[in-house]
């Protein structure tokens, strides 16, 4: 999966201006960047997201430039360019195409931008193909040689309990571009000062999760320690097509705790989704060890789904 939400927010800051689009259509060995990843060009010479984590930004700003200027949209083709591998190609020893193209009518349509926000707004993909041989994107799928490119829906985190790990795990996955919101019907523990910069929920965590409804795009991870609190956000999150579910504890209390579950009607099935003790064996120790524990088990679900 291409993370392309900064290029995203650019267009929009940028619409109307001339633009050029930069897409990753192919890859081969240990490209930097996967295929559908984005860099966007302003006319003035600013720029959003990579194709290449810097090693052909430098000839893809020229290229971009040339066509805002009106220039056909380019296929170019770079891999180990020897002598210059630094300076033009890729001295991991991957090689990539990346299609440059206006965004235009005749590009990438403007539209486009806008069809992708609503999309991801109402929690659904969209694919827009690309037909090579014209530089032409579109909605509808195409025939011959074409790109097509899919937009997911945001990944979304909701963490249940505002506990001193749920902040180190809340600024890892806002890091991570992960929209994070902190359920907890806890007053005095849910204060922005404790969570700056996400969404704070307090209603009881079966209501929020079944109101947020976590789908493959979302993970859900309880850390509260009540079983009043966690029980029934596990319940709700098993109900779901959600692509990661996590709680905090021991083995012994993970044993416990399927007991509950399986006599509140859960599906064995349903209760082995959970990842319990939640996160990668890493020897963790402390509140931000955990967290990094958590985040990189969660990223590892989000990547398989996708």
């Amino acid at each position: 999966m291409a993370d392309n939400d900064s290029v995203l927010n650019a267009a929009a800051q940028w619409k109307g201006a001339p633009l050029a689009l930069a897409t990753v259509v192919s890859t081969w060995g240990s490209a930097p960047r996967p295929r559908g990843s984005h860099m966007i060009v302003h006319a003035d010479g600013r720029f959003e997201g990579s194709v290449s984590g810097g090693c052909v930004e430098s000839d893809i700003l020229a290229t971009a430039a040339e066509v805002i200027a009106g220039a056909p949209f380019q296929l170019k083709s770079y891999g180990v360019a020897d002598a210059a591998a630094w300076e033009v190609g890729l001295p991991c020893g991957g090689e990539i195409s990346v299609l440059v193209q206006p965004v235009s009518a005749e590009g990438f349509d403007p539209e486009l931008f806008d069809r992708i926000a609503e999309a991801q707004a109402s929690g659904k993909a969209l694919a827009v193909s690309t037909d090579l041989a014209t530089g032409q994107s579109s909605l509808r799928p195409l025939e011959g040689a074409a790109f097509v490119n899919r937009y997911d829906p945001p990944r979304r985190l909701l963490i249940v309990g505002a506990v001193q790990i749920a902040q180190a795990l809340a600024g890892l996955a806002r890091q991570l571009g992960i929209q994070v919101t902190i359920i907890d019907p806890r007053a005095r523990f849910l204060t922005e000062e404790r969570f700056p910069g996400v969404t704070l929920d307090d209603r009881w965590p079966d209501e929020a999760i079944a109101a947020l409804d976590p789908g493959p795009a979302s993970a859900v991870v309880t850390l509260s320690h009540d079983t009043k609190i966690d029980d029934p956000a596990l319940i709700a999150a098993l109900a779901r097509p959600t692509a990661y579910v996590g709680a905090l504890g021991s083995r012994r209390s993970h044993a416990a705790r399927r007991e509950r579950l399986a006599a509140a009607g859960v599906a064995e099935t349903d209760i082995d989704r959970i990842d319990a003790p939640v996160g990668l064996d890493i020897g963790a120790i402390g509140p931000a060890e955990i967290a990094l524990s958590i985040a990189a088990a969660m990223v590892g679900a989000f990547n398989r789904k996708d």
